[in-house]
């Protein structure tokens, strides 16, 4: 069985359509959908319950502990962890359960994402998400449970870069790992450049205590630095073939990437600055 666990806080414009486009699989035996609510004053729990599926009260800000309390209700052999402005394509979700219940499983797994929502800014997005697909910028969204508990879940004391840290300790257990040739959506809607740019800056400011724990290593350089982020994530694997061939979108993506560096810069080194000067 596949646990899908969504965490919510005030999603209730959100989780309709995001259980709606996996409660089928509950339905028919083969998965099971938990709804980890951090106390929502909206109506995100009711309209969770009326859809049938399994609400778990847990009071804790951090998107990793919510997780963390989903897991401990799973009765699945698989977690499967989305976000509740998320909707998982049908046939992407068959393909997850045929994969994991598969004569030779992978310990985890790596689910293509797409934006949803119109205008250039979301093509821009798209285009550009489409490179991190299985590499370290990217994260897992499946696992074995048996694992997630070997390897003690996401470390709570990290919020935003806790799937990238998950990530490093599992694939220092295990390279059975394998992304889907499906996609989900993520439903940001019409998302605007400051809005998200506020977004981005919410999660940066807990990247210090990412780099803190692993170092200035190669992969902390290439998930942090300009280098990878900016240029060779758009190259490596011959990927520089599709990169060049879309020239309009290429420049696009860079001069987007360059302004929201811009907004990101002062938050991501003032943080280590100040614990120099302590």
């Amino acid at each position: 069985m596949l646990s899908i666990i969504i965490p919510t806080k005030n999603e209730g414009c959100n989780i309709s359509a995001c259980i709606n486009a996996v409660v089928w699989a509950q339905e028919k035996g083969s998965a099971e959908v938990i709804v980890v609510d951090n106390h929502s004053t909206d109506n995100t729990v009711a309209i969770a319950r009326s859809l049938g599926v399994r609400v778990v009260p847990f009071g804790n800000e951090r998107s990793s502990q919510r997780n963390r309390g989903g897991m401990v209700e799973a009765r699945g052999e698989y977690l499967f962890f989305i976000d509740a402005d998320m909707q998982v394509r049908a046939e992407t979700l068959k393909e997850i359960l045929v994969l994991v219940n598969g004569e030779s499983p992978p310990d985890a797994l790596y689910v293509r994402e797409e934006m949803s929502g119109s205008g250039l800014l979301t093509r821009i997005r798209n285009f550009e998400r489409s490179f991190y697909d299985a590499t370290c910028i990217d994260g897992l969204r499946v696992v074995r449970k048996s694992l997630f508990l070997e390897l003690n879940g996401f470390d709570e004391s990290l919020c935003g870069p806790e799937d990238w840290d998950f990530d490093r300790r599992l694939l220092q257990k295990t390279n059975k790992v394998a992304i889907t040739k499906g996609t989900l959506l993520h439903n940001e809607g019409d998302i605007s450049l400051m809005r998200l740019i506020q977004k981005k800056r919410y999660y940066a400011g807990n990247m210090h205590v990412y780099r803190k724990k692993w170092g200035n290593d190669l992969i902390v350089r290439k998930q942090l630095g300009v280098t990878y982020r900016f240029f060779w994530v758009f190259m490596e694997n011959g990927r520089w073939k599709r990169s060049l061939s879309h020239p309009f979108m290429l420049l696009s993506v860079w001069i987007y990437k360059f302004v929201v560096c811009l907004f990101l810069v002062g938050t991501l080194i003032k943080p280590e600055q100040s614990q120099q000067a302590g």
